[in-house]
């Protein structure tokens, strides 16, 4: 069974200073296609680069947990396994041996070789689109945040200490 293995290698992060190339963005570019190109020589196939979370032990001491994002490169390449062996014998006839569909037909029984009715196929048709539903009434109240009122439009007090 032939499969991909993948392999995993942590992006560039800090460039080289190449001679010739100016400015940062050009030296990443060329640091990527050379960690690229290092794999590819290896016969790596570039399938895409991930940014993933990852926590480890940060801070002076290590004991606090910091949450980083590391860039990572993604390549794959195709492994070839040995594949079992089959016969895939190929069985031809001759044109002149092979038999016409005549003589298929009649080595058939006689209820097997006249074909069988086919009903026409019947056309239902289709519902007539139904108009859409009307958008529901909004409520007539919405509910009211704060303090309970009663009927009379006085603040319901709730039985307990009174305040002054």
């Amino acid at each position: 069974m032939s499969y991909y293995e993948y392999q995993v290698v942590p992006a560039p992060k800090k460039p080289a200073r190449q001679k010739g190339v100016k400015g940062t963005d050009a030296r990443f570019a060329l640091a990527l296609a050379e960690a690229i190109n290092a794999q590819a020589a290896e016969g790596w196939e570039y399938q895409r680069s991930e940014s993933l979370p990852c926590e480890a032990r940060g801070g002076l001491l290590g004991s606090k947990m910091v949450t980083t994002t590391q860039t990572v490169l993604v390549f794959r390449r195709w492994i070839e396994t040995e594949a079992e062996s089959y016969d895939y014998a190929v069985q031809t006839v001759p044109r002149d041996t092979a038999p016409t569909p005549e003589e298929l037909a009649a080595d058939l029984p006689p209820e097997a070789a006249a074909p069988a009715p086919v009903a026409a196929p019947v056309a239902t048709p289709m519902p007539a689109p139904q108009p859409p539903s009307p958008a529901p009434a909004p409520a007539a109240e919405r509910p009211r945040l704060g303090p309970a009122r009663e009927s009379d439009g006085s603040i319901h007090r709730f039985p307990g200490a009174e305040r002054s």
